[in-house]
């Protein structure tokens, strides 16, 4: 093995053909797809020095943990060294490796705290559904708090099912439905921006448009969610203001709290002591102010009436089609304006986080495979050509949803789900574990790895291939527990989902707390990514391999996805 200095790390083995001769002293660069992590130490003075140092650390870790959960979590497998394993790259890389040496349920002893990381369909089907009730969102609620209120993520329970029954029936038939068009008209601005840059390159001379497609698809995102959840046009497609700007500022906040181990911003007169909560507390003034003027407006208008009738309106000639309006309009739902504002905020954060991140992998693993894109350009020609979008035509378009299935399930958003335990509880021991299973106590903290459930090789064939066609294989289980994949349990949906894998594929939850937009995602990036394709072959300006990827409340790249677009010669 080659000395290499100044690091110790986790590197990924990768086909000698994905990834070129690097060090693991340049920034972690993700090439196409990992296969198994392996732990690299340098073999030099200086070396030595630093793993001593570490060794120091992760003894120095684990005592503290012990002593302050007092041992009492049960007698799982334990992720030893954790904290210096952890430095320099994304945290579910990390618990992948420790997934594979220990098992699908361990201990992760990290500082002051011990975590239960689970990494398997059996347990994560007992914690986020069969036992639903005696966990809440833990630390993730902690840390989104200040940002989302008692928002359907961080919200306490009573809160969140008194929200859920309310925000759930505005996701209706009708409503994603009058979706569709406004995610077309939304996509048909972002390529008609693509299409005048490209024309003024070939009136330059120059065939294909270099550009960051991360950034575009962030601002198209953007503008979903703003016309799709509260009716405001945030146009970031082709502009920018202080609104703009404000939502990308917590934005970052969010990401930035999601993966810094001290909330420093607890403490007293840090939002005045610390520059960028400063910051942070000036974008979230700016953003509630507009919430706030688009809930008086709502509440101004209101027409308010049955459920049942607000799931009847004719979308297609309602000026204001938003979930707002149906939240406002709703009988019987009457709630505060902070309660609403919590509500919008949260949706805004986590719809565009979501559908800005799929779109981005999406192309990325079709630009690896120009065989799949021409496969998915071919499939949108045959259904253009019987006319525009609408969601018939969604329906039809099998192929490309299921590359939104694949680019998910090899780039969860999020990685992880984040749970603990409201009372002391017994976890199923999953395949492989202890028969017995495992004891917790109260106030335990888990992290469900979707990560590792999506990449685990004992319950995906070539769990690392870019494969869409593989939701549509049915799949037996030899597994004690788990009923394996079968697409016809849940044969009316246009999406695979946690039901048709038995919790092995988790996109967006599973039981009660599932993310309850999650049609609203997929459809929009299943027509963004449609309409992109429609129009240009994509390539990567670089190598696979120069793409950083970085993790925070999702996974997307450090400096951006900048790819080559070309006009498509021949588009049916």
């Amino acid at each position: 093995m080659s000395t290499v200095t100044g690091t110790c790390s986790l590197l990924p083995q990768f086909h000698s053909t994905d990834f070129p001769s690097s060090t693991a002293s340049k920034p972690y660069r993700f090439t196409s797809i990992p296969r198994t992590f392996r732990f690299r130490c340098q073999s030099t003075n200086t070396d030595e020095k630093r793993v001593r140092s570490m060794n120091v650390l992760d003894n120095a870790s684990n005592l503290l943990t012990n002593f302050l959960s007092g041992g009492s979590i049960g007698s799982m497998p334990v992720a030893e060294g954790a904290v210096s394993d952890l430095f320099g790259k994304p945290l579910f890389f990390s618990l992948y490796d420790w997934f594979i040496e220990h098992g699908s349920v361990y201990k992760l002893a990290f500082g002051p705290k011990a975590f239960v990381v689970v990494s398997d369909p059996i347990v994560a089907r007992y914690i986020l559904r069969e036992n639903a009730f005696s966990y809440d969102k833990g630390v993730l609620a902690d840390i989104l708090e200040p940002i989302m209120g008692k928002g359907l993520i961080p919200a306490d329970l009573d809160t969140w099912k008194q929200r859920r029954r309310v925000i759930a029936p505005g996701f209706h038939t009708l409503y994603l439905e009058a979706m569709v068009q406004m995610f077309a008209n939304c996509s048909e601005r972002s390529i008609s921006k693509l299409e005048k840059l490209l024309e003024a390159k070939n009136l330059q001379g120059e065939q294909e448009l270099e550009l960051d497609l991360e950034a575009e698809f962030s601002n198209l995102a953007l503008d979903i969610i703003g016309l799709g959840v509260f009716n405001y046009d945030f146009g970031s497609v082709t502009k920018e203001s202080p609104v703009i700007k404000a939502v990308y500022g917590t934005l970052f906040e969010a990401e930035h709290r999601s993966t810094f181990y001290i909330p420093y911003w607890k403490f007293p007169l840090a939002k005045w002591l610390v520059p960028r909560q400063r910051k942070f507390a000036k974008d979230l003034k700016i953003i509630n102010d507009c919430l706030d003027n688009l809930i008086k407006n709502a509440k101004e208008t209101r027409q308010e009436t049955d459920v049942e009738k607000l799931q009847q309106r004719d979308y297609s000639n309602l000026k204001d089609a938003s979930l707002l309006r149906f939240l406002v309009d709703m009988r019987g739902a009457d709630v505060d304006d902070r309660q609403l504002r919590d509500d919008l905020m949260t949706m805004l954060i986590a719809g565009h986080e979501t559908t800005a991140a799929v779109l981005t992998w999406a192309v990325f693993l079709l630009a690896q495979h120009p065989d799949k894109m021409k496969k998915a350009q071919a499939e949108i020609d045959a259904v253009f050509s019987q006319g525009g979008i609408t969601l018939e035509s969604l329906k039809k378009l099998e192929y490309v949803r299921l590359i939104i299935s694949e680019s998910l399930r090899l780039y969860p958003q999020p990685p992880l789900l984040i749970r603990r335990s409201l009372k002391s509880d017994q976890l199923p021991g999953g395949y492989k574990g202890d028969k017995e299973g495992y004891q917790i106590p109260v106030g335990t903290d888990l992290f469900i790895s979707v990560y590792n459930l999506h990449r685990s090789p004992y319950f995906w064939e070539n769990p690392d291939v870019f494969e869409p066609e593989r939701f549509l294989v049915q799949r037996d289980s030899n597994i004690e527990g788990w009923a394996g994949f079968d697409p016809s349990r849940s044969a009316g949906s246009l999406y695979p989902n946690e039901i048709v894998s038995d919790f092995a594929f988790l996109p967006f939850g599973g039981g009660p707390r599932r993310c309850v937009g999650d049609q609203f995602a997929l459809m929009e990036s299943t027509i963004a990514l449609t309409m992109l394709l429609q129009k240009f072959d994509v390539e990567l300006k670089g190598s696979a391999d120069s793409v950083e990827l970085v993790t925070g409340a999702t996974i997307h790249t450090k400096n951006g996805l900048f790819c080559r677009l070309k006009k498509r010669s021949h588009i049916h």
